[in-house]
């Protein structure tokens, strides 16, 4: 026999990756008594790891990841944005999104005018035209920031989430595909990721395109270039690349945890440690 569900879901919460929840015991006792070892060593554990971020990190692991992935970029002549959450039903539109689009379906509405961001994109995009009509070339613009999408949460999906967007614009178009690779690799060896690879894509967006998948089979990393029509919407002409990360899957693959949750933003877990561990 194995763990209860109830067992199996008390040792998951708590981080199991030491541990095989699988395990079968030739009695309820056997296991009983088992699953009180195992959970007392991972209280243990977690409440060590909460214990180093108060005394010694001073940071959870998203925001030290965020740093250290901003400073990175930052090293390889990047300007770091900052733009609103909350934008217009127009700058949805502009990206194909309107309410016969299915992804309308998953957006965050406030209004009829104004939703959550499901995507970096449209603010990026608007920055890049104005800073285009006066900066030289190549231009080079990131964003770090949460996104909201009403997705079916489970391991690999969360309802808000944490977007590292990218885009280098006036790149030597015959360049364009070897720079996304390189863009990808600079961020994953930042990010602490030697093990992925590259998958052709088709976006709902952006079209045909490159996805960085890691060991584990979980999408990292999309990656568009242009010219794109999309580029049209806001006047621009010019060859680019971008990349998009999830910050939070980033986490999931290098610390090898199955749970997006426990790195997420949240009251239950924090830097990857589970705080109901009384």
């Amino acid at each position: 026999m194995g763990f209860t569900d109830a067992q199996i879901n008390r040792l998951t919460e708590l981080g199991t990756k030491i541990f095989e929840v699988d395990a079968v015991f030739e009695s309820v006792n056997v296991r009983d008594k088992k699953f009180k070892t195992w959970e007392k060593e991972l209280v243990k554990i977690n409440r060590e790891k909460i214990r180093a971020l108060v005394k010694e990190d001073g940071h959870s692991k998203i925001q030290m990841l965020q740093n250290k992935l901003g400073d990175t970029l930052i090293g390889e002549g990047f300007l770091q944005v900052v733009t609103p959450t909350i934008i217009s039903q127009k700058a949805l539109e502009k990206m194909s999104i309107d309410h016969s689009n299915p992804l309308s379906e998953q957006v965050f509405w406030l209004d009829k005018k104004q939703c959550l961001r499901p995507m970096l994109a449209p603010n990026l995009y608007e920055i890049s035209y104005k800073m285009l009509q006066y900066c030289d070339m190549p231009l080079r613009l990131f964003e770090i920031g949460s996104c909201f999408r009403k997705e079916s949460e489970g391991k690999r999906h969360l309802k808000e989430f944490t977007m590292l967007n990218l885009v280098e614009w006036g790149i030597d178009e015959n360049l364009r595909m070897k720079r996304l690779k390189e863009l990808a690799a600079i961020v994953l060896a930042s990010a602490g990721i030697d093990d992925y690879t590259f998958k052709e894509e088709d976006s709902t967006v952006y079209g045909i395109g490159l996805d960085i998948v890691g060991a584990d089979g979980v999408e990292l990393a999309s990656t568009s270039m242009g010219p794109h029509p999309l580029d049209a919407n806001w006047k621009i002409n010019a060859t680019w690349v971008g990349l998009g990360f999830g910050i939070e899957r980033l986490l999931m693959n290098r610390e090898k945890e199955e749970g997006i949750h426990r790195f997420s933003r949240s009251t239950t877990f924090l830097g990857g440690a589970l705080l109901n561990i009384k």
